[in-house]
């Protein structure tokens, strides 16, 4: 069940509240959590998105409260959290997972379908971030915020995201240190291309996946799996010290100057 990796109490006694956590990336990041002691609030716009994820936490003795709410929303975001919090007595960590994606040419693409991605990606992680800060403030709890590599150098067909992204790594970066002063510690991880989710299936044809893969330092994509591993040191006290980073977990792609475009 756990990865034996960590040990199986690295998160015990730890309450988190995870956006997008009924699936893809977010999803096996609040799983893996459970796993390793955490008490678990996941969220999604569908509470339909989310009851198979809070069945397979409960099927191994896990604790899953979920709420659906949407980014977007402050107010409904913020009444999520206070839920959350009434029903475990606090929140120790925030992992914003929430996301949206299409592939669209910069030419093609509608003011509209640029703003909706904005809104949940960039607007929905402050949103989140905000309406929890009072809850991390008395837990000295800290934020993990879900970007990517997009943004890093040019990836066709995602200028949307890419903005949303660079977006996504300065409010790490800011409240990191504003929010620093209060014991909460915010940082994040960008995924290069995972291979063991919906998005990417949809987003990277066939074809081009043996392309990418040989273009990638290490020879492989990722999987969900490298993202659990890098949210648990980050969240848990081997990373006590760390503040304000952006973790990579490509396997080098990124420093190659290559794209899934």
């Amino acid at each position: 069940m756990s990865n034996p990796i960590f040990a199986d109490n690295i998160l015990e006694g730890k309450v988190a509240f995870v956006t997008g956590g009924g699936t893809g990336i977010t999803g096996g990041v609040a799983k893996a959590f459970a796993e390793h002691g955490a008490k678990l609030a996941i969220t999604s716009r569908k509470i339909e998105n989310l009851e198979s994820m809070k069945a397979m936490i409960e099927s191994f003795g896990g604790e899953c409260f979920a709420v659906a709410a949407d980014v977007r929303d402050y107010d409904g975001i913020e009444n999520a959290i206070k839920q959350a919090a009434d029903k475990f007595g606090k929140i120790d960590i925030v992992v914003n997972g929430a996301a949206g994606n299409f592939l669209c040419a910069a030419d093609q693409l509608s003011s509209n379908g640029f703003g909706t991605v904005v809104d949940i990606d960039t607007k929905g992680t402050f949103n989140v971030c905000r309406a929890a800060f009072e809850e991390l403030k008395k837990s000295q709890g800290q934020i993990l915020n879900i970007s990517a590599t997009l943004h890093y150098l040019a990836t066709p067909m995602q200028i949307h995201v890419s903005a949303a992204k660079a977006g996504v790594d300065a409010i790490t970066r800011n409240l990191s240190v504003e929010w620093g002063r209060h014991g909460i510690r915010v940082n994040g991880i960008a995924p290069g291309p995972i291979e063991d989710t919906e998005g990417m299936k949809r987003l990277l044809p066939e074809p081009l996946k043996e392309k990418i893969t040989k273009k990638i330092p290490v020879g492989r994509f990722g999987r969900i799996k490298d993202i659990e591993n890098a949210a648990l040191f980050l969240t848990s006290d081997a990373a006590s010290y760390i503040n304000g980073v952006t973790l990579v977990v490509d396997g080098g792609q990124w420093l190659l100057g290559t794209s899934l475009g």
